[in-house]
């Protein structure tokens, strides 16, 4: 398994999208909105198949009938919360993980229209609580996203920190996740991404 995307979640998405823009000197693109779930997002490559999602709450759809995901309705800043891992069978490597002691939770179907009207679907598992484990997703016949010509930035550096680093090492290895992940003791739980232009920097947390 291998980063498949960043999960940089918002209460505002226009004003971080701008601040984001603005550090980075670049232009994200529109993702989608996500029915029912009262979210929608912006995407930014990080190079290959890997890309930076934003997403917060969409004021044109109604209220959602259940909280938003990623903890958005509780959110007063922005926050990098979490990220996925891509598998090509969700099903199977959920199985595995469970063999080796760690649940990633039951995969889930989802699904959103690009701004063109392109549907596209996929699986995941749900978000870990702590968000340094990754949640897994598959698109199975899907286009990825990053086939779409996304504009790129550089993921230099993509770092965690957590009260028992072990812990999370053990779950890592169990969803057989291939990532240099660093990751260091803190009593914090944290994610931390620095990504990088020509023309500038830009620190998640």
């Amino acid at each position: 398994m291998t980063l498949d995307h960043l999960v940089y979640a918002t209460p505002n998405l226009d004003t971080t999208v701008a601040e984001i823009e603005q550090q980075l000197d670049v232009q994200m693109v529109e993702g989608g909105r996500h029915p029912g779930l009262g979210t929608r997002n912006r995407l930014l490559g990080l190079g290959g198949r890997a890309y930076l999602e934003i997403i917060g709450p969409d004021p044109e759809q109604e209220p959602p009938t259940g909280p938003r995901p990623f903890g958005i309705d509780t959110l007063t800043m922005a926050r990098l919360v979490t990220w996925a891992a891509a598998v090509t069978d969700i099903d199977a490597a959920v199985a595995r993980a469970r063999e080796r002691g760690y649940d990633p939770g039951d995969p889930q179907d989802m699904s959103r229209h690009t701004p063109s009207g392109e549907l596209l679907s996929w699986r995941l598992t749900p978000p870990s609580k702590a968000g340094l484990v990754p949640f897994l997703i598959d698109w199975g016949a899907t286009r990825h996203p990053t086939e779409t010509g996304l504009p790129t930035v550089e993921l230099t550096s993509f770092r965690a920190r957590h009260p028992d680093p072990e812990a999370i090492r053990r779950d890592l290895s169990a969803l057989d996740v291939h990532l240099d992940l660093d990751l260091d003791h803190g009593t914090t739980p944290t994610l931390t991404a620095v990504l990088r232009t020509d023309r500038g920097s830009l620190t998640l947390t």
